[in-house]
């Protein structure tokens, strides 16, 4: 009786680590999901800097460089973020035909 309650209690303390790990990765999408929204934020910041600019700088900010830069990390983190959580396995393929 004591046997089978460790048992249980063993393969009960086996399965957390699973169940962090499959937490661990919704955390992660929704930490990229905050990140991807903060960047969309920081755009109207963008703009008032470029309008207090000084056109006659010698040496002047690329803001449409900045611009670019954080559009490609959006898209790459809105790419994971939508991507499939597991790549898809590949399996042997099946014979069709049951008769002798």
């Amino acid at each position: 009786m004591q046997i089978t309650r460790y048992m249980a209690l063993g393969l009960l303390i086996s399965m957390v680590p699973i169940r962090c790990a499959i937490a661990d990765g919704d955390a992660e999408r929704e930490a990229l999901a905050r990140i991807h929204h903060e960047l969309a934020a920081i755009e109207p910041l963008i703009r008032k800097a470029a309008s207090q600019a000084n056109p006659d700088a010698r040496i002047r900010f690329r803001y449409d460089w900045l611009r670019q830069d954080l559009v490609r990390i959006q898209e790459g983190i809105q790419a994971h973020i939508d991507g499939p959580r597991a790549e898809p396995r590949t399996f042997p393929p099946l014979r069709g035909d049951y008769r002798r």
